[in-house]
């Protein structure tokens, strides 16, 4: 069994060039991994692309990436869990590149750790960044458009335990689950504006960004594609392909939908389960005490 082939080369796209001439995409954690992958290939159909982070050097690396391409890029620092703060970046990219034609919403927060082990403060971490800033860009956009009279589109970026759970993951489970119900409901309220939304799911898809907390997740590193039913681990362009075709004209009467890219893992059956081993185990992680 050889699985699934190989994508096309870095450098292919998955649609016509200049799809996206003239239009302004808005990646939130544009400056590193799948988000930087995700800018890159809109930049390649000729967007103009702003990336959005807290970090400098994210922000950096996220411009450098897409202006090699090209086309023009800003960055712009902002705090997505502050609607005051989302609100000046929509106002500061609408003043040097346009309104954002397209919102991505990829900015994330994520450590394992059991939920006993989980503070207040670390559940707020994650569920500020991923949940209420979600809300806090798409409601953002949308009102710029709904007032405009122009339609728009937004891709949330999710993950597979928004429908299973994720053991580990408590926190971002949780608010993965949050924003595909958020993604359903505005998908509903806006199509009668033109504004699609719409959830994209990735696989495994390893890359140089990823934090410590989860390249050193026991078993990482090894032979993961094994793991997965199409044979291999999913690259960044292959993620990028997939948010450029939803953002797209090609697009434009799906809304409200889901699109998993990850070699059909999360569907994965077997007739025996493998034995259960806690979560605290598989984390190397002494018994729980007070």
């Amino acid at each position: 069994m050889n699985g699934l082939p190989n994508p096309p080369d870095e450098g292919a796209s998955a649609l016509p060039a200049g799809t996206f001439v003239g239009q302004v995409v808005l990646v939130t954690g544009g400056g590193t991994g799948i988000g930087k992958g995700i800018a890159t290939e809109f930049a390649r159909l000729g967007a103009n692309v702003a990336i959005v982070s807290r970090s400098a050097e994210h922000l950096a690396a996220g411009v450098a990436a897409v202006e090699a391409l090209g086309v023009n890029a800003i960055s712009v620092s902002c705090d997505i869990r502050d609607a005051a703060s989302v609100a000046a970046t929509f106002d500061e990219v609408e003043t040097s590149l346009g309104l954002p034609d397209v919102l991505i919403n990829n900015a994330a927060g994520n450590f394992p750790i059991p939920a006993e082990d989980l503070s207040p403060n670390g559940w707020r971490a994650v569920t500020q960044i991923v949940l209420d800033g979600t809300f806090f860009c798409s409601r953002e956009f949308g009102r710029r458009h709904i007032a405009a009279k122009t339609p728009g589109s937004i891709v949330n970026v999710g993950a597979s335990y928004t429908w299973t759970g994720g053991p580990g993951f408590a926190h971002s489970a949780a608010s993965k689950a949050g924003v595909k119900n958020l993604t359903d409901t505005l998908a509903v309220e806006w199509a009668p504006y033109g504004i699609r939304v719409n959830y994209l799911i990735p696989g495994l898809i390893p890359h140089d960004d990823e934090p410590d907390q989860i390249k050193n997740v026991p078993g990482r590193g090894g032979a993961e594609g094994k793991t997965i039913p199409g044979g291999r681990v999913g690259t960044t362009r292959e993620f990028g392909w997939a948010a450029t075709y939803l953002a797209s004209p090609y697009a434009s009467y799906i809304t409200g939908s889901t699109l998993v890219v990850d070699g059909a893992n999360w569907q994965r059956r077997t007739l025996m389960q493998p034995e259960f081993v806690p979560i605290r185990e598989q984390l190397g992680r002494e018994p729980f005490s007070s």
